[in-house]
Order: structure tokens, then C-alpha cells, then sequence
């Protein structure tokens, strides 16, 4: 897509499965593969939500494959994090995934109701609001994010409808929000992020996003129910580009909309279907430092890679 003032959107590639990240096997690898078959790779079985650590790898949640995928075409590695079976805090249904500033790996996990913490080289360390008795604190835990600068992390309790934050043990230090439909009020909120002062969060069935500072305070809101673009009628995932325009996934419609902070929908790309560039239930969402903009295309398996192309200074009102 070519944009207002130079700037360009466009489709890079997608990926699947484990295969993709080690293509290249050598010729006793393949010699091994003819004698005793080749290996199984994992593939994504239903993708959710998705981020990049500070090396460039990408991580993948999985419900339907009970885990997290973690994809390193860098260094052509490949992990696969799992506690199915586990006696203590094992993991059933792993929602959405954020990083700290270590490389440190937070998943929430909607059944169990609580927080997977593993170290950069996927290492289980602990699980956050795991209770006695092998229940979980929260009730349905979706987005997080982390601020390793001020050592509190952001999780949405979906069932709650609140925020809550915590300290990096685990501790409540603050709670967001109520159910309603006033500013500051969520009914059903799912994916956050964190961009500069800023809290962002998909406020799902009130058809909206809802921006607050990080104390909690009510900046504004984006978005209202409807039929065509620029409305939200089943938001997903959720990211903020460098020049500060806000993607929102809308799972239903197959497309991702881009909003300036005035609210504004500036563009759209996607439609639904199963070539490159269309979508079947699109969930997750992730932007990097270099504006890649990856998207999680559950229903097709895979997640695509688009590449925004914008200006160095941040955009004006309605500039794209």
C-alpha cells in the first residue's frame, strides 16, 4: 500500500511452523531423514497473541497446541515451552505473551488464572498468583505488559473487568477500572500495551480502546460499534507504531485498522480469506523498533509479517 507522504505498507512473508526457521539442513541431516524418516516439526495449531524480545525472536502463545512457540530465524533455533501434566502450575490455555527488559517471558494463562514467568532461554522460574490448592487469583487473565523501569507489570482480568497491577513477586499494588460503560469503565477488557506514558486497552465489548497514563487515569477513548470501517465490532489484538498511530485488529471483518490518537481511521489492510494478506479470525498483534508489523492469523495457522515504511518525525492529525 502506498500512503500519504511517502509512506508504505507491505506484505514481507509468513511463517508456520518450526521447519521455516531451519530450512537449510545439511546433507547428513537429510541422509539421516532418508534412513529414518524426517523429524516431526511443530506447527502452529491455533495462534494467539505474539511479541519480539530484544534479539529479534519471535514468540508465539498457543492455546490449541498448549504452549508457546519461540521462533529464532536469526540464529535458525527453535523452542517449544510446556507444563501439560505438570502436578503444580501447569499450563492449559496460554493467552497473551509479553517481554521485560532481561528477555524475561510472561504469558497469562485464561484457565489456570495465573502468570507464566520463564527466563530468556525459556527456563520455568515461577508462576504468578498461583494459590493454594492449585487454583489461580485471577479469574481470567488476558493482556499483559510489562514496565521493567518502574518493576510493575499490567494484566487484564477479563471477567473482572479490571487492571490490575502488580509488583514484580506478584503483589496487587493498584487496580484499574470497574464494569460499565463510562470512561474508565470496561466490559470484557483483553489486550493492552504500554506506549511512552500511556496504557492502552482493548475494551472489547464496549467496541473500544481506552487509553489511560500509567496511574490509571482516563486519557480518551477510540472506536464505537458498527458495520464499517473505522467502527469495531470484534477488536482483538493491539499495537502502537513509531509514529504513534494505534493498529487494531478486528477479528470478525479479517483486517487490521489504523487509528490516529484524534481517533481518526487513517487506513486499513486485510479482507478475509487464506491468500497472502487476507485473514480467517485474526487475533494477535505486534509492532518491533523497526516497524514490523507482525499479525496473528489463527483461523490460517500462521502469522504474517508486514513491513511500515513512515516518516522519522511522529505524524500530524490526519497525515496519512
Amino acid at each position: 500500500m502506498s500512503l500519504q507522504g511517502g509512506r508504505t505498507l507491505s506484505w514481507e512473508r509468513s511463517f508456520n511452523s518450526e521447519f521455516e526457521v531451519k530450512p537449510n539442513r545439511s546433507f547428513w541431516n537429510k541422509l539421516v531423514d532418508f534412513v529414518a524418516g524426517a523429524p516431526d516439526y511443530r506447527s502452529l495449531v491455533r495462534p494467539y497473541s505474539i511479541a519480539t524480545d530484544s534479539r529479534g525472536r519471535v514468540i508465539v502463545t498457543d492455546p490449541g497446541a498448549g504452549g508457546v512457540h519461540i521462533f529464532d530465524f536469526a540464529e535458525h533455533k527453535y523452542k517449544f515451552l510446556e507444563r501439560q501434566g505438570k502436578s503444580k502450575d501447569a499450563m492449559l490455555a496460554p493467552q497473551c505473551v509479553a517481554v521485560d527488559a532481561h528477555d524475561n517471558i510472561y504469558v497469562t494463562d485464561s484457565n489456570a488464572g495465573v502468570i507464566f514467568v520463564f527466563d530468556a532461554g525459556g527456563k520455568f522460574l515461577h508462576a504468578l498468583g498461583s494459590l493454594k490448592g492449585g487454583e489461580g487469583y485471577f479469574k481470567r487473565p488476558t493482556g499483559i505488559a510489562v514496565d521493567s523501569a518502574a518493576q510493575k507489570i499490567y494484566v487484564t482480568d477479563t471477567l473482572r473487568d479490571q487492571i490490575f497491577v502488580l509488583d514484580m513477586e506478584g503483589h496487587v499494588l493498584q487496580t484499574i477500572g470497574k464494569t460499565g460503560q463510562a470512561e474508565g469503565e470496561f466490559n470484557l477488557p483483553t489486550e493492552l500495551r504500554l506506549d511512552g506514558p500511556n496504557l492502552i486497552v482493548v475494551d472489547a465489548m464496549n467496541f473500544r480502546v481506552q487509553v489511560f497514563d500509567r496511574s490509571g487515569a482516563f486519557q480518551y477513548s477510540v472506536g464505537q460499534i458498527g458495520d464499517s470501517p473505522g467502527a469495531m465490532f470484534r477488536p482483538k489484538g493491539l499495537a502502537v507504531d513509531s509514529e504513534g498511530d494505534i493498529y487494531l485488529v478486528d477479528g470478525l471483518w479479517g483486517m487490521v485498522q489504523v487509528f490516529n490518537r484524534q481517533g481518526q481511521l487513517l487506513y486499513y489492510f486485510g479482507s478475509p480469506g487464506t491468500h497472502a494478506g487476507e485473514f480467517q479470525l485474526p487475533a494477535g498483534l505486534y509492532i518491533d523498533r523497526r516497524d514490523q508489523v507482525f499479525v496473528v492469523d489463527s483461523f490460517n495457522r500462521r502469522v504474517q509479517v508486514f513491513q511500515y515504511l513512515g516518516l522519522n518525525q511522529p505524524a500530524g492529525e490526519g497525515a496519512k
